[in-house]
């Protein structure tokens, strides 16, 4: 299969810059990157990419098989990064593909030069000293109302993850964007999101790694960045000033310059 049609790749940006890679999250696509793009190609060059199953990727490539663990994804990182031959990249994963992200560098290392996770959360489930913002039964609940009401489900939380309640069309963007999903693929995928725990892989990462919090995030509180940040050694943790769980889209200056700042760091 061809990975650039799979994922519907594109490239921008200044060809003799360093390549950044971003990655979206759940019930996203590339689109979520729109308002960091125009910053990030004045200084490097761009990948943006969907994944199977999201936005414009192509649907048959998606299996329940295939992406019924985060392992899939990885796989497809992995591919795209070594068809393009751009080199090490920075991989930019946004919310579970973060943990996406960790995973891969973990498996191939060599493919990246520095990781930037963006609101990550290894696990969502509290887990005795642990904080991961949620009870079982919480995500069991959350789980089952997708099952049964996809576009209402979408139509709640996506303003929740959202924030910024007195900026509904933000939410409305994110709802739209949950709507676009197949449900069946959704439930999949919400499912590798909501139940992973990759808490006991994050001390495996051996790259350069930003850990890029939103002050006021519902999804993945401020004890999640800290702990994501304790244990991946030498990283660095960036407090933006934004709500909720998409800062590239409720702070996007912000986040454009938190990155840039981290990848032209010598």
């Amino acid at each position: 299969m061809d990975v650039r049609k799979r994922n519907r790749v594109s490239v921008t940006g200044r060809k003799d810059g360093p390549v950044v890679v971003l990655a979206h999250g759940f019930g996203c696509d590339q689109n979520l990157w729109r308002l960091v793009v125009p910053e990030l190609e004045k200084h490097f060059r761009v990948v943006l990419f969907d994944h199977v199953g999201a936005g414009g990727s192509d649907v048959s490539a998606w299996s329940p098989e295939r992406y019924s663990t985060l392992d899939g994804y990885v796989q497809d990182v992995i591919e795209l990064c070594q068809e393009l031959g751009l080199g090490p990249v920075t991989f930019v994963g946004h919310s579970v593909s973060s943990m996406i992200g960790v995973l891969a560098v973990v498996q191939e290392p060599g493919l990246f030069d520095k990781l930037v996770l963006l609101t990550p959360s290894p696990s969502y489930i509290d887990d005795g000293d642990y904080r991961g913002g949620f009870s079982e039964q919480d995500i069991d609940e959350l789980l089952d109302s997708l099952d049964s009401n996809y576009l209402g489900w979408s139509a709640t939380v996506a303003p929740v993850i959202m924030g910024n309640p007195d900026r509904p069309e933000l939410g409305e963007e994110l709802t739209n964007s949950f709507c676009r999903m197949d449900p069946e693929i959704a439930r999949v995928f919400a499912r590798v999101t909501f139940l992973s725990d990759n808490r006991a892989d994050l001390s495996k990462v051996s790259v350069p790694t930003l850990v890029a919090e939103s002050a006021r995030d519902t999804l993945a509180p401020r004890e999640v960045g800290a702990f994501v940040h304790r244990q991946i050694p030498g990283s660095e943790l960036v407090t933006l000033d934004s709500a909720g769980h998409c800062p590239q889209l409720s702070a996007p200056q912000e986040t454009a310059e938190a990155i840039i700042a981290f990848v032209q760091e010598s």
